[in-house]
């Protein structure tokens, strides 16, 4: 379980790489003297909020003091943060209540079934750490080697970033990875002190340099529908449509449910 001066110094760090990330032309202020780091000046910043510069230079350094829900908001506002790193700066801050649940959750043989049913367009069940709890014939085609042994179960960040063949399908494998990453960040802050969120971030960050790299970053997105560019390793690129389904009794657990958007993947037997 993360400490309380963990959880502060988390939140300090989501706080200066959101700063970094603006200028002053951003938030129109002029720019004044040498800039020997990114971003705007902690001072810029406290002054975007109407907050004493000491008092949130304490609060990014990770001392013990306690945020009201009031400020986050006006800090949220001055940084520009979008819904989803609004909540996020929330659940940093204590502010919003973690998810209750420890390990994998169980899956009902009725919902487990449902990716079978879809066949033959990709469908498959994830948890909140991105375990693939059920998935179709297709998937496994679409996705090789997503299912490497009995071990361990099949996990879909892993995948991508540790698997090469997630290279090859996913054509925009860059933008894709760091979605997924940003995605992936989300569902674990809502699970602090969950073994398994920890073992992963272990692993992808000891074996991917770009995961090395952008983990630091505190990238942060909620699950979503779209569309890929994915290469399926018999008919080639294509774009794909996808949409996400929460179970409605589970909701830490997503149905994911693929379309060839030229008709390949409904056509294939």
């Amino acid at each position: 379980m993360p400490t309380p001066s963990d959880q502060r110094r988390q939140l300090g760090d989501f706080l200066r790489s959101r700063r970094e990330r603006l200028t002053p032309d951003e938030v129109g202020l002029p720019r004044t003297g040498r800039r020997r780091t990114p971003g705007l000046r902690r001072e810029e910043l406290a002054l975007l909020a109407g907050i004493s510069a000491t008092w949130y230079t304490y609060l990014e350094q990770g001392r013990q003091i306690r945020a009201s829900e009031q400020v986050l908001a006006a800090l949220a506002t001055a940084l520009r943060l979008d819904r989803y790193e609004r909540e996020h700066l929330l659940q940093l801050a204590g502010h919003a209540r973690a998810a209750q649940t420890a390990g994998r959750e169980l899956l009902t043989a009725e919902a487990a079934a449902v990716p079978l049913l879809l066949q033959p367009n990709p469908a498959y069940i994830i948890d909140g750490a991105y375990d693939v709890l059920s998935h179709n014939r297709a998937t496994a085609e679409l996705f090789p080697n997503l299912v490497t042994g009995a071990d361990r179960p099949a996990n879909f960040v892993r995948w991508v970033f540790l698997e090469p063949a997630a290279r090859e399908v996913l054509v925009d494998w860059d933008d894709e990875a760091r979605g997924l990453l940003a995605r992936f960040r989300a569902q674990a802050e809502r699970h602090p002190g969950e073994p398994r969120f920890a073992a992963l971030v272990d692993e992808l960050t000891e074996g991917s340099p770009q995961a090395r790299a952008w983990w630091p970053q505190y990238d942060v997105q909620a699950r979503h529908s779209g569309r890929k560019r994915l290469r399926h390793p018999q008919r080639g690129a294509a774009d794909y449509t996808y949409t996400a389904f929460h179970l409605a009794d589970q909701p830490d657990l997503t149905l994911v449910v693929y379309c060839d958007s030229t008709g390949g993947a409904a056509a294939a037997s």
